[in-house]
């Protein structure tokens, strides 16, 4: 189902895949956009368009995020699929990747057809499941990979829990790269990190939290790319989920520069958040992995920058009020994101920290090319995935106007910049902001 033409007349129009930030226009049609024009005129449009004028906003391909938790099946309270769609599309996210941990969770292809259905029968953004890389999530046997495959799941991951067998790990490389399969991994060692809540370091010993130390990610992510080396003559691809700590980026690019087939990501909340965020106990700060220190946010920063990170994702994982309200050390970790990725990543330009195309690159045309999706760029024939933002307009974030069903977000309270002016899926428009909308 595909909505009227759209043309958008005289943006700033912003493509990563060709490097492009200036004036134009562009038409949708068929869910395809038709037309770009470098130009702020679009001559012989149909009759039947709707012309927007998009003089002062950006416009750009739709945000895709790789790692979103919902609780659906099992956890509707936290999130169901529409909830999170609708936030998605508030914060001009067109397309979400679900993380396998739910109850059941998706390691069999019944679950992820569950899964697309249900996205079908909501039609806002695209929903895309990630299937469990072994049964249960438990780290043992392998999943029906092939099987999820074949169902619609774009990766494979055990999402926060990592797979501590080596052999294990070792086998699902080879096997899912056997079936053109990427996998993804949350480097931490599980004996390092048991019960932490913070970073270790002075700041957690002086706050009195159990702590992990930065380098239990480094230590996993070094077996990681062992395997993979071993692997890669099999096909075998890895993304590194959610790097956060700067020793580990060192490993990263050593693998990088060998040629290994690895990307990396990283979350907006480490990108600008550290630890002293923490410091009144506030447990919407409690992330996995934690907060580091501001020499590694800043780190993540350049690798981002460089492109030695490919991808940044909201690691949008809500927690109802009963599982935040609770003692730090307790309280269950996460932030929702889908509806402040964008102002949150605008604000790192903003403030001179990364530049604009390269940070709009991470979450369109990278994350687009790691699960093998045509969108993420503005060329003809590509899919109507479209955004319209004011990226000057200050916003202070209300967690309790976010429409995500859960309201734990990191960024409440927080002064950030940009704002969606409206969100296009497939040439339908999905979101369109009201006067006064925060």
């Amino acid at each position: 189902m595909t909505g009227q033409p759209l043309a958008f007349i005289g943006a700033r129009l912003v493509d990563p895949e060709t490097g492009y930030d200036g004036p134009g226009s562009l038409l949708t049609a068929d869910g395809c956009i038709a037309r770009v024009s470098r130009g702020d005129t679009l001559p012989g449009l149909p009759g039947d368009a709707r012309v927007i004028d998009a003089v002062g906003a950006l416009l750009c391909p739709g945000l895709i995020d790789l790692r979103v938790k919902t609780g659906e099946p099992g956890s509707e309270p936290k999130e169901t699929l529409k909830s999170a769609s609708r936030a998605a599309a508030a914060g001009g996210v067109t397309s979400i990747v679900v993380m396998p941990d739910t109850d059941p969770p998706v390691d069999e292809p019944s679950v992820v057809d569950f899964v697309l259905r249900r996205a079908r029968d909501i039609e806002l953004v695209h929903v895309y499941p990630a299937g469990a890389a072994t049964r249960g999530l438990e780290g043992k046997a392998l999943a029906e990979i092939g099987l999820m495959r074949e169902a619609g799941c774009v990766f494979v991951t055990d999402a926060d829990r990592p797979i501590v067998d080596s052999r294990v790990m070792r086998r699902l490389l080879a096997y899912a790269g056997g079936l053109g399969v990427l996998v993804a991994h949350r480097p931490a060692d599980p004996w390092l990190t048991a019960g932490a809540a913070a970073s270790e370091g002075e700041f957690a010993g002086r706050m009195g939290l159990p702590s992990e130390p930065p380098a239990a990610e480094t230590i996993m992510l070094e077996r990681d790319l062992a395997l993979l080396e071993l692997t890669a003559p099999t096909g075998a691809r890895l993304m590194v989920d959610q790097v956060s700590a700067e020793g580990a980026l060192e490993t990263l690019r050593k693998s990088k520069d060998r040629g290994l087939p690895v990307i990396a990501t990283a979350s907006i909340n480490h990108l600008t958040f550290n630890e002293l965020d923490i410091g009144d106990y506030r447990t919407f700060w409690k992330l996995t992995p934690p907060l580091r220190g501001e020499a590694d946010r800043a780190a993540l920063v350049d690798a981002v920058a460089s492109g030695l990170i490919d991808i940044i994702v909201s690691a949008h994982a809500p927690a109802p009020a009963e599982d935040k309200r609770l003692p730090f050390e307790e309280a269950t970790p996460g932030s929702v994101g889908l509806e402040t990725l964008l102002p949150a990543l605008l604000t790192l330009w903003h403030e001179g920290q990364a530049p604009l195309l390269r940070l709009l690159e991470t979450v369109t045309l990278a994350p687009a090319r790691a699960i093998g999706s045509e969108a993420g760029r503005l060329a003809v024939g590509a899919p109507a995935d479209l955004i319209l933002c004011d990226i000057d307009a200050p916003r202070i974030i209300d967690a309790n106007l976010l429409l995500s069903k859960s309201k734990n977000s990191a960024f409440d309270g927080r002064r950030l910049q940009g704002r969606v002016l409206m969100t296009v899926v497939d040439g339908r428009i999905v979101w369109e902001a009201s006067a006064g909308a925060p």
